[in-house]
């Protein structure tokens, strides 16, 4: 997609380097950081320089190229899978890559493992990009059918940001949007700002304003009196696991943007590539949720009067503060799931029906 009318993808090799838009600097500075060793591809990951499960599996992947390239050695490479893995617990996407790309490198005499490597690597993103886009073919059959009945503006709710930043291109749950504006479809995007790092302030917003989609950003705690005031056709997230049986864990807060909705009778959708399915965990209570630092809730970040990016302190300093970075929809409120293969019910016959 775009950025200042010039297309990027999130995620790129050259040079035997990994190139990446660093998110953390988004929306107020656009910056490309080169990763070049194993520890800066953790450490990206780690500190969300990228995020979103897909991007996240596909650093990851690259991340085994540059181990590769660092110490052509077994136990290193094994290692460096080994600490890619425990980098971020929760989205599936990641152990998913490490394990792909070493089941592909098994065996694989030490002169061919760089060439092979980069390969497995370049077919995740190309895979990923493939699978958004057919997300979004399929999401925008939704979309067309409220605009038939509706005959005006389509209103979008969306939460964190699933769009192609977190992707390779396209997004997940922003890709039947990109895909309606392409086709003349008016809509407008409910943004919510997703404290505690705004995600959706500072990157769903901007990506949407560099392809010319309105939206609104609104607190998160919005959307309720938004969808009470009919002023919510449907909502679309991402999700970063999604279980066999259809329950959806994604970023916090997406659970009670759930319950307004089926309170509401608003259509809830959560959008996917199959790479973000956990077929092995039944009980969403056995989802590792990540807990990060709660600086993030106590401090924030923003441009002072001088255009100078400034880090303060908003909570009082004895304040505790707990940083839960997921949580779990139950799929009794989900509508259905939008995959590259098609839309489901979240239940396991319904993805069954579709993957297996």
């Amino acid at each position: 997609m775009r950025i200042e009318g010039k297309e990027y993808r999130t995620i790129w090799f050259e040079n035997n380097t990994v190139k990446i838009i660093d998110q953390t600097k988004l929306p107020h500075q656009f910056i490309i950081k080169d990763l070049k060793t194993i520890k800066a591809a953790i450490n990206a990951i780690k500190e969300m320089e990228v995020r979103g499960a897909p991007l996240i599996g596909a650093t990851a992947a690259y991340g085994l190229v540059l181990a590769i390239i660092e110490k052509n050695d077994l136990s290193f490479l094994k290692k460096s899978a080994e600490n890619l893995i425990n980098s971020r617990p929760t989205a599936i996407n990641l152990k998913w890559a490490v394990e792909r790309m070493m089941k592909k490198l098994s065996g694989i005499n030490s002169d061919k493992i760089l060439e092979i490597a980069l390969n497995e690597a370049k077919e995740i993103c190309e895979e990923d990009i493939r699978f958004c886009e057919n997300i979004g073919l399929n999401g925008l059959k939704i979309i067309e059918e409220i605009y038939k009945k509706k005959k005006d503006t389509v209103n979008i709710l969306t939460h964190c940001n699933a769009g192609w930043l977190a992707t390779i291109n396209w997004g997940t749950a922003t890709s039947p949007i990109y895909h309606a504006h392409k086709k003349g479809i008016p809509v407008h995007i409910w943004a919510d700002e997703t404290r505690p790092r705004n995600q959706g302030a500072n990157l769903t917003s901007y990506e949407l304003n560099e392809e010319g989609i309105r939206n609104t950003i609104i607190a998160d705690n919005t959307g309720g009196i938004l969808m009470q005031r009919g002023e919510v056709d449907m909502c679309i997230v991402g999700t970063d696991r999604t279980l066999a049986n259809g329950d959806v864990c994604n970023k916090v807060g997406t659970y009670l943007k759930a319950l307004a909705a089926h309170d509401n009778k608003i259509p809830f959708y959560v959008a996917l590539p199959s790479s973000t399915i956990d077929w092995n965990i039944k009980d969403h209570k056995d989802i590792p949720i990540e807990e990060r630092n709660s600086e993030e809730l106590s401090h924030v970040e923003g441009l002072d009067e001088k255009g100078v990016i400034k880090k303060i302190q908003i909570y009082p300093k004895k304040s505790k503060a707990i940083n839960l970075a997921f949580d779990v929809t139950p799929a009794k409120y989900v509508t259905g799931l939008i995959t590259e293969k098609g839309v489901c019910e979240a239940s396991e016959k319904g993805l069954k029906d579709l993957f297996k």
